[in-house]
Order: C-alpha cells, then structure tokens, then sequence
C-alpha cells in the first residue's frame, strides 16, 4: 500500500474523513502533542477545533491545564467579565496562558460564543500541580462553601479547615519534587484533612438535590481536585524508588476522572502530550529509569471503549533535527502536504512492510512514533517541519 493512500490533508474535509474512518463517533477525541510549546501544531488544533464546533457538533476544548484555573477560561469564553489578558495570565498552568494559538482559541470561543446560544465550553482536566503541587486549600474552602451549613460544620469548622491547611507555602514548596522529607503530606494535619475531604465528598452525594447542575458540576470538581491532590501530596513523601511511578499514575487518575466530567457535556477535543492520551501504557525515560504506568487516555479508553478516539501528533524535521528516512517521520516528510491526517492502523500496515524503524531525535522534549505501537492510535496528525518553543 502507497503511504499516501492512507492520509488526507489536513483540512475540514480530512477531519471528517478521519472522523467517518473510526468505529464509532467519538464523544471525547483525543489529539496528543509529541512535545509541548508547539505552536504550529496549536494552530493546526485550532483549525480543527473550529471545524469540529461548526461542523461536526463538537461543544467542548479541554486542554492539560490545571482544572480550577480553567474555570476562570470558561467564565470568560461563556460571555463573563473580564479580559481576555487576565485570563491568559491566570487561567493556564505549565505557561501555556503565553502560547499565541491557546490565545487565539479562547479569543475565537469568545466571539463564537457571543453569536450563538448554545455555548462552547473550556476545560482544564490536569490537576493543580507541576513536579510538585498546589495547596489543597482552594478546591477544600470551595467545597465547604458550596456545601449547606450547618451540615458542613458537623463535618469540620471553617476555622479549624483553615488551621490544619496553614500556610499554602508548606505545601506548594519546589523542593518537594526532588526531596521527599520537604513534603508535609504524611503529617498529622494532612492526614486528618485525607479524612475530612473523603467526609465532605460523602456529604455532597447527599446534598446533590438541592445544587442547581451548575454548582453540582463545581462542587464534584472541588471534591475531586481536593482528594486527588491530598494522594497526590502522600506520595510526594514517599522515599522510594518507585515514587516519580506513583506520582504519574496519580495525576493521570485525576485527569481521566476530570475527562469522564468533561464527558458529561461532549463530545470533546482533548489537547494534553500524548503520553497522557495513548491508548497505550505510558513509558517514560527519567534519569537511569523508565517509568511505566496507564495514562488518562488507556484509563478513558477503558470506560468509554470506541466513544474514545486518540489522534497522535507527529513532527518532521523539529527545528534543526530532520528525520531520517527510513523512520516513519521520514517517511511521512515525503508526503507531499506540509500537514496532513493519516489512519493509524493504515499507516502501521504500511511502515511495517516498508521495515521503518523507531525515529531518535535529538530534542529530549520530542517523543516520536514508534511503529510496533501505531496499532493503539487511530490516526496522526503530521506536521513536516515545526519551530518549538524551547522549553
């Protein structure tokens, strides 16, 4: 088979001929970045997007961005108040409020939004944290706050939350990313608050009723995130060899729990590295170790079966690192669109006949195709050549 009878430009009628090639409609669709702060690749997502919103029914963007941050973006893109250079500068993490295509994407679901009632809507499904996390005091008081009163005070007081959360900067500390005995997330105060947000979780599933399914939705966020990052902070103080494992895995459950909410008002395009989209288990090097553990996507494709579809990203030559050709980068830069969409489990067929090999590049942030596992991908999105951001 022609390597190029497996793809489409990229362009609206590739997008639907990708979509109409998958065993089902997908509610969530997955596209995965090989590498981060990629902004060609940002406005290709965004030429998707638009046509996934105007064309196929799509209603929502989520993005590996920290959940409550993204609340700030959809007030924003949902006719809220504000600018849209507050919002960019508070309602993104990892630095992707800096990115000129994440930019544009809000600023176009604003003026989307503005025409039309039936809303687009933003997400944030990472949890809080880099290497190291957030204090678990916003997503704990917001809870709280949601919650009727006095039934939240039989749980805890405001005052004493306030007292065993102390200060954030206890929590929030850097140092913990590479020193265990930093974290406080084994102490006695962290521990009780393990107890109290399970307790205040327990007592939302009672008050659902009475929450109209805005603060529903906020309320089960805030429960998740407060949870997730409390775990989260546990294993920060772990000192073992397996820890950086845990701690993947960990966050990995908090973004596929965010995904199954973001479900909720699908179908969605989710944007997050495809090591946290695969279908796949997730490897990682990390120093003289390969970390192992299942990503949000395997976790997803685990529930919603064929309603989850994963796109792969995929680069030619990245800055000044050209593909060899007998890798499938190389062979796909010989295509003859600068962008292009591909079926995956076409493509595998193809590659493995052609005998192509795994591409090395030399940009550690790039993670490239690896042609015994494009039989786990649904398709790929190719960009020949791309000028990252360095990190």
């Amino acid at each position: 088979m022609d390597i190029k009878e497996t793809a489409w430009p990229l362009d609206g009628a590739g997008v639907s001929a990708l979509l109409r090639s998958l065993p089902a409609r997908p509610l969530l669709l997955g596209l995965g970045e090989a590498r981060h702060l990629v902004e060609d690749l940002g406005s290709a997502r965004n030429e998707i997007f638009r046509h996934l919103a105007e064309h196929e029914g799509y209603r929502c963007f989520a993005i590996e961005s920290d959940c409550l941050m993204g609340l700030l973006v959809d007030d924003y893109v949902t006719g809220g108040e504000g600018t849209l250079d507050d919002v960019m500068r508070r309602g993104f993490s990892h630095g992707f409020g800096a990115l000129e295509a994440n930019r544009e994407l809000v600023r176009w679901m604003r003026s989307h939004n503005d025409k039309h009632d039936d809303k687009l809507r933003f997400f944030g499904f990472d949890g809080p944290l880099e290497y190291w996390a957030a204090s678990p005091r916003q997503a704990l008081t917001a809870l709280y706050d949601l919650l009727e009163d006095p039934p939240a005070r039989t749980v805890v007081t405001r005052q004493t939350l306030e007292e065993l959360l102390g200060p954030d900067e206890r929590w929030s500390d850097e140092a913990t990313a590479t020193d265990p005995s930093r974290s406080i997330g084994r102490s006695a105060e962290a521990l009780r608050l393990r107890v109290i947000a399970d307790d205040l979780v327990a007592l939302l599933e009672t008050q659902v009723p009475r929450l109209n399914p805005r603060d529903r939705w906020r309320a089960e966020l805030y429960g998740r995130t407060a949870v997730g990052l409390l775990r989260y902070h546990h294993g920060m103080a772990e000192d073992s060899p397996h820890r950086w494992g845990r701690l993947s895995a960990l966050r990995d459950a908090m973004m596929a729990a965010n995904l199954s909410a973001v479900a909720e008002h699908g179908p969605a395009l989710v944007y997050a590295s495809n090591l946290h989209l695969q279908r796949g288990e997730s490897l990682m090097p990390f120093g003289e170790r390969t970390l192992r553990w299942w990503g949000a996507g395997a976790i997803t494709a685990a529930r919603l079966g064929d309603r989850y579809a994963f796109l792969a990203s995929a680069f030619g030559t990245v800055g000044d690192d050209v593909p060899p050709p007998d890798t499938v980068e190389g062979a796909l830069s010989a295509l003859p669109w600068e962008r292009c969409l591909l079926d995956a489990r076409r493509l595998a067929e193809t590659v493995t006949a052609a005998g192509s090999g795994p591409r090395r590049s030399r940009d550690f942030a790039y993670f490239p195709l690896d042609p015994a596992r494009l039989s786990g991908i649904d398709g790929v999105v190719f960009l020949r050549r791309v000028t990252p951001t360095p990190f």
